[in-house]
């Protein structure tokens, strides 16, 4: 098998719907000239996101920064909020454009996730809030964060950003607490090209959630908050119910390639891997593995790039650690000897090239490199 392939390999690549199945959603927008604003398509995604999600309340945005910056908003979060510095960094820029000092903690090295056993340390009487990641997709350690939140009065927002569809023993993670936001981006399991949603789990809030995102406007001449223009469009809204219609699919293309790399990267010395946990149905967003440069021979950045010099991408995700960015150097939580295990995990993290329509000659194209 040649060594060096022509064609790039992405780390990613979109799920599209058909545009035979396309032109006649565009077809009736244009007749019906309802482009935004609350449309036919834009409810229909909602109710249909509802159904599939098991949640009781989603609220349509226009992308997945959004989400996070109307809850945090909606909950009336001010003050401090613990998080993760092991993350893309919409999550605490969305602390940031509300004023609110992120206050970092280490993560599990296994889960990736927040660890709950460093969340209680962390708590300040400005302390209002947690907003734990559901890093890759795997579910955090909820009911222990929940139990945290409810012994301290705290508010609990998840950034569910790559957990679409992912459910324990049958139920939802949006399920959990008090808020969850999605991102609908083009490089997640399940897009809208750009795009994004908040889930709540009452009437009450949706509401506040839908007047938050038009401008605070509650009818035609009633403003009742300073709110933002973060609707969803009829044309992207069209195009999610489409891509809802084979999703499953795609997550099922997504698990065999999962099993491939598992099968053939298992006994590679010097290279680790996630498992799936029992009782969740994942939905294989990604594929990190984790170079430890003694035992593979290789520092994790020239098995990069030297992937990257045969058209294989992948991509170190997430690295540099949010709390490394100069935004947030100066924050006391930031310093990389309060984050022994982000740091280890951001120095020796590859997400390797995941997508549903990859080949298993590309597959093994990107283990034949890694192998070698």
């Amino acid at each position: 098998m040649e060594d060096k392939n022509e064609k790039q390999i992405t780390v990613t690549s979109p799920l599209l719907p058909s545009l035979d199945e396309f032109i006649p959603y565009l077809q009736d927008i244009w007749d019906r000239k309802w482009l935004t604003n609350n449309g036919h398509y834009h409810q229909a995604l909602e109710k249909a996101l509802c159904d599939y999600l098991k949640v009781p309340y989603i609220s349509l945005f226009t992308n997945g920064t959004l989400p996070l910056i109307c809850a945090l908003q909606a909950l009336r979060i001010t003050g401090e909020v613990i998080t993760t510095p092991y993350s893309f960094v919409a999550t605490t820029h969305s602390l940031w454009w509300n004023g609110i000092k992120p206050v970092f903690v280490d993560i599990d090295p296994i889960t990736c996730n927040i660890d709950p056993d460093k969340i209680e340390a962390a708590i300040t009487p400005r302390t209002t809030a947690i907003m734990p990641v559901h890093v890759y997709g795997t579910p955090c350690d909820s009911q222990r964060i929940q139990e945290i939140a409810d012994k301290y009065g705290l508010k609990v927002i998840y950034d569910a950003a790559h957990a679409f569809g992912v459910e324990i023993n049958g139920r939802s993670i949006l399920e959990t607490g008090d808020m969850s936001t999605l991102s609908f981006h083009a490089t997640k399991v399940f897009n809208t090209i750009e795009g994004g949603a908040l889930v709540c789990h009452d009437e009450k809030m949706k509401k506040r959630i839908d007047y938050l995102k038009n401008f605070g406007f509650a009818d035609e001449t009633t403003v009742i908050a300073p709110g933002i223009n973060g609707k969803m469009d009829e044309i992207r809204s069209a195009y999610g119910l489409l891509n809802l219609k084979q999703v499953d699919n795609a997550i099922k293309a997504r698990q065999q390639i999962v099993s491939q790399y598992r099968k053939e990267l298992r006994e590679t010395k010097g290279i680790s891997l996630m498992d799936d946990i029992s009782g969740v149905r994942h939905n294989y967003s990604y594929f990190p593995i984790f170079v430890n440069a003694d035992e593979y021979g290789m520092t994790r950045d020239e098995l990069y790039f030297k992937m990257k010099e045969h058209n294989i991408l992948g991509r170190r995700y997430f690295y540099p650690l949010i709390s490394d960015f100069p935004t947030y150097r100066g924050i006391e939580s930031a310093k990389s000897d309060n984050l022994p295990a982000a740091t280890k995990i951001a120095n020796s993290v590859i997400c390797l090239p995941i997508y549903h329509n990859l080949s298993k000659l590309e597959v093994e194209l990107i283990l034949n490199q890694i192998r070698k």
